[in-house]
């Protein structure tokens, strides 16, 4: 009895060791300085986007979640080239997570990694420079120069335990007198207002 007490009590310290080893911070979220907002289209920042949008948008729509496990923030924004558009030439969406009790890393990589597996006109770019980990997911189903189809880029982030995604999207059927930019262009953009965007949400 005495031996398998001894026992015991050293498995039980092995699993302890072990526990901290694995996890040193006690599941501490790991938030880098990012902060959630309540009207997160206060902290996004499109000023290369503007190259080809310039009509700033007065009244953006958002939302927000506060919960013990995640906040959570969205922001959309209406894109015009110029005041005389009718109607919005594309669309902006931008949206972060901060997940405060569960590291959201695999579910990350599974999901935005393998994002052609759900939609299987997009293709998909691991890049660097963004955070741990960054995904560029672009679509462009356009025919040359005609209006059917459609254009998507999108950059996926993760920065510890907070998420990121900056997704621009454009039907060429709304552009009144022009082409939309070409992917490659709006990738350009959309990283560049990625990284300024991450900033002001650490400094916020």
């Amino acid at each position: 009895m005495l031996w398998a007490a001894v026992g015991a009590v050293v498995a039980s310290a092995l699993w302890a060791g072990a526990l901290f080893l694995l996890d040193p911070l006690g599941d501490d979220p790991d938030l880098r300085g990012y902060r959630a907002k309540a009207n997160l289209c206060s902290a996004v920042d499109y000023t290369a986007l503007r190259t080809e949008y310039a009509e700033e948008d007065n009244a953006p729509t958002h939302n927000s979640l506060k919960h013990k496990a995640i906040d959570q923030s969205y922001c959309s924004i209406s894109l015009k080239k110029s005041s005389s558009s009718s109607y919005s030439d594309a669309y902006l969406s931008v949206q972060m997570e901060l997940h405060k009790e569960t590291d959201p890393g695999v579910e990350f990589t599974a999901l935005w990694s393998e994002y052609s597996q759900r939609y299987e006109d997009y293709d998909v770019e691991k890049v660097s420079g963004f955070g741990d980990e960054a995904y560029l997911v672009t679509e462009d189903t356009t025919s040359g120069s005609g209006t059917s189809g459609s254009r998507a880029v999108i950059l996926a982030v993760r920065d510890g335990w907070m998420t990121y995604q900056m997704s621009w999207s454009v039907y060429p059927s709304s552009y009144e007198t022009a082409t939309p930019p070409a992917i490659g262009e709006v990738s350009r953009w959309v990283k560049t207002d990625t990284r300024s965007t991450m900033e002001n949400l650490r400094s916020a």
